[in-house]
């Protein structure tokens, strides 16, 4: 038998309201890629924060290397040999990749200096283990999301670390990318790592993992060889019932009118001369590679992003959007896709986020909110949405990703816009909440609220729009009706090597 790295034995975790864990055992072996499976909130991070020493149990042993261990911090279990990389990245933007890379282990030279030379050198050979072109001296808040998540895995894999602890690190990575991401796995587990690896991408899982632990609401429901179960039997224990359909059936239907329109909008270097309606009933996609103009088209219609030229239209008036205050005011919301960082106020409570954008509708004349009016509106969306807390009051990084973003639809909801832009709507939710953020979209649509989806997964285009948009280095290729697509014609259309067809 190879050798055991981690033993954990009825690990129980509490927080305010909330049994994150109850009695919880895992193990991981020695040169092993081990997938911890389950929906949000089953406990995957929490465990992963008490491994990596960001939080202690209430109950339970950890054993690291058949000894008991206690980390009461990060760096002890970084000291121990323990690195993770979070979900959530954990980058300071205005530091160069280099200095995100070491910081707090700096190589020094002679008088107690930084060496800048030699950790731009270590950070440029760490970066090419991952075959990743980034200049060591460049920001971080200069890098797109794909290009941080790679900043983040060569941290990690600088600490030489024998666990490894990959939280959802394919998330925002192009394909190629995760390509790369997979050697470099299956080559630190060659050299005798140890890596936990948590995705909702299920089916990447069968591309390196070896055995496979399944917990569901904080609770351990077993460990599996991976090679002897199958996608639905994962998905059936995962979230206590089968899931026959990845897609809700469509209620709304698209109508002839048309809620929204964008005509020849342009930014110079970034998105040229793009025209397309939104009508009502209808959800439209939009697709293309990383770095095709998607998020970018959507930061300058929400005002953002400032555009060069080009015209919006809202139920047939121009508008006039030159910041978000503008966008919000004239019935447009914009659900990014890092919706932790741009969505969200973490630490404020959930009745706060929900009605963040409309505080005027909850506040006296005198500018005063009114903490009754504030609950109120957040219960109801709360049962409206069926959002998944404990009460009005909870802090909203404590909810799961699902949970999160719905919190996310109910300030929008709250302010009564008309058009919605969802940018990778499901990104970082597992497999029966994406169900349900599915069902609340088409809902939306149904209603009468113009939805724009922006997403890099082909099926969930496929299986949510009525059309789809797709973009090539800017330039829109062609609007495609999604009952007549594929998704080779799509990429053909999003590599460029099919002519603009609008």
């Amino acid at each position: 038998m190879p050798e055991k790295l981690l033993r954990v034995e009825n690990v129980t975790k509490r927080f305010p309201g909330v049994l994150a864990l109850d009695r919880v055992s895992f193990e991981l072996y020695k040169g092993e890629i081990h997938a911890l499976v389950g929906e949000n909130g089953a406990g995957k991070s929490t465990l992963m924060k008490i491994l990596s020493g960001v939080y202690q149990p209430d109950e339970g042993t950890i054993f690291y290397k058949e000894k008991p261990v206690a980390f009461h911090n990060p760096h002890e279990a970084q000291q121990a040999g323990i690195s993770i990389i979070y979900q959530e990245l954990n980058l300071m933007p205005h530091l160069t990749v280099a200095q995100n890379i070491f910081i707090g282990r700096e190589p020094l030279r002679f008088g107690g200096y930084i060496d800048d030379q030699k950790m731009n050198r270590d950070t440029k050979e760490i970066l090419a283990q991952l075959h990743v072109d980034i200049d060591p001296t460049t920001p971080v808040y200069a890098l797109p999301l794909s290009k941080r998540q790679m900043v983040e895995i060569a941290k990690a894999l600088s600490l030489n670390a024998d666990v490894l602890i990959m939280d959802e690190p394919t998330s925002a990575l192009t394909e190629s990318e995760v390509e790369e991401l997979f050697k470099v796995i299956h080559r630190l587990r060659s050299q005798g790592t140890g890596i936990i690896y948590i995705s909702h991408r299920l089916e990447e899982l069968k591309h390196i993992v070896d055995r496979v632990t399944i917990l569901r609401d904080g609770k351990y429901v077993g460990t599996y060889n991976y090679n002897e179960i199958t996608l639905e039997e994962l998905v059936s224990k995962m979230v206590g019932r089968t899931l026959e359909h990845k897609f809700p059936p469509r209620t709304s239907t698209p109508t002839d009118r048309v809620i929204f329109e964008v005509r020849n909008l342009t930014r110079a270097g970034v998105i040229e001369d793009i025209s397309f309606c939104l009508y009502a009933g209808e959800i439209l996609g939009i697709g293309g590679l990383m770095g095709a103009g998607r998020t970018e088209l959507a930061r300058i219609i929400f005002g953002a992003d400032p555009k060069d030229s080009g015209e919006i239209y809202l139920y047939g008036q121009k508008i006039d959007i030159r910041s978000p205050i503008d966008a919000i005011h004239a019935g447009i919301g914009y659900l990014p896709e890092d919706r932790k960082l741009s969505g969200l106020a973490v630490e404020m409570l959930l009745s706060e986020n929900i009605t963040m954008a409309n505080t005027e509708a909850v506040s006296s004349p005198m500018g005063v909110i009114s903490f009754a009016k504030e609950r109120a509106a957040a219960e109801h969306y709360i049962k409206e949405l069926d959002i998944r807390t404990p009460s009005v009051y909870q802090i909203v990084k404590n909810l799961s990703g699902g949970n999160q973003q719905k919190v996310v639809v109910a300030k929008w909801l709250f302010r009564n816009a008309k058009v919605l832009i969802f940018d990778e709507p499901t990104r970082g939710i597992d497999v029966g909440a994406k169900y349900a953020i599915y069902t609340l979209i088409d809902q939306l649509a149904r209603e009468g609220i113009g939805i724009i989806m922006i997403s890099s997964e082909l099926p969930e285009l496929l299986g949510m729009t009525d059309r789809i948009l797709v973009l090539h280095e800017g330039s829109l290729m062609g609007i495609l009706n999604t009952k007549e697509t594929t998704q080779e014609e799509i990429l053909n259309y999003a590599t460029g090597l099919v002519t603009r067809a609008i």
